[in-house]
């Protein structure tokens, strides 16, 4: 079944992401992390892709078995460099294992990349869902959205009109890109319906674990966090250390997922970093969707 299928038959409701462990020893960690947060009975599981398919046999086999157990797989696809013939292969892998819903993302260029690097025939996400919903009709084709525009978009009109052309090139909902100022996503929200975009657009939510991890992932992502919210973290550092870095970073997200869901989100795609037991205390301290 197509994800979106799904998400047009449910009330609110969680989706996890999750990172492919490196090593086979850290497997099942891995797992019994994932038959935790079965206690979310969640719509559906993502797993990590990265770029130029540097874990792809990991997150063809962790996709595999995620369908095995009975959850709904989605496995992450990028294709910046790759040839057609490389993203048929792994789709048919993927169309064996029982896994037929992907995440239809760019990818980012090579870290060393030349002015005469070619990205070759998927140049855009819109290319590799075109792509994927013409060679694979029966699959379901998810697709990223920023409510902070992408770091390689030169204005928000541009960014929210290059959306609206993967959507219009086969996808049927789009996961966000984390945030933590939950008027960005209902602006984003507001902004591609006045384009004619009807489909899902589901709230990615990160878990803040740490000042280090924040200015990793934000340096990577793009995104940014508000001052008073960071002033917060580095007030809870320095009267607390980490512990209630991260305690501040639970509460935060427990509140984003409130107005989240009060304020109309179909559902809330947890980041999960791998860790079982801060999304659990975060779906206990939202309660019942």
């Amino acid at each position: 079944m197509k994800l979106a299928e799904s998400i047009a038959g449910s009330s609110p409701f969680y989706s996890l992401e999750f990172f492919p462990p490196k090593d086979a020893d850290l497997q099942p960690k891995f797992f019994a992390t994932v038959e935790k947060l079965r206690a979310l009975n969640p719509l559906f599981a993502s797993v990590t892709y990265g770029a130029g398919g540097g874990t792809q046999e990991n997150t063809l086999g962790i996709t595999a078995r995620l369908a095995e157990s009975g959850l709904a797989p989605m496995a992450h696809l990028t294709c910046v460099g790759a040839t057609e013939e490389r993203i048929e292969a792994f789709l048919t892998r993927l169309n064996e294992a029982g896994v037929t819903n992907v995440l239809a993302l760019r990818g980012d260029e090579p870290q060393d990349s030349q002015e005469d690097w070619e990205a070759g025939p998927f140049r855009y996400a819109s290319d590799l869902v075109r792509f994927v919903t013409h060679r694979f009709p029966h699959f379901g084709v998810a697709v990223a959205a920023y409510p902070t525009p992408h770091p390689q978009s030169e204005t928000f009109a541009s960014d929210r009109a290059y959306t609206r052309l993967k959507l219009e090139a086969g996808g049927d909902f789009a996961v966000t890109q984390l945030f933590f100022d939950v008027r960005e996503y209902f602006e984003f929200v507001a902004q591609m319906r006045a384009l004619g975009v009807d489909k899902p657009i589901i709230p990615g939510v990160l878990p803040i674990q740490s000042l280090e991890s924040i200015r990793r992932i934000l340096s990577l992502s793009g995104g940014s966090i508000p001052a008073k919210l960071y002033l917060s973290l580095e007030a809870a550092q320095e009267r607390g250390g980490p512990q209630a870095v991260r305690d501040a970073g639970i509460a935060f997200a427990v509140e984003q997922i409130r107005r989240l869901l009060d304020g109309g989100a179909p559902g809330i795609h947890l980041y999960t970093l791998n860790q079982a037991e801060t999304c659990l205390r975060i779906a206990e301290a939202v309660g019942p969707l």
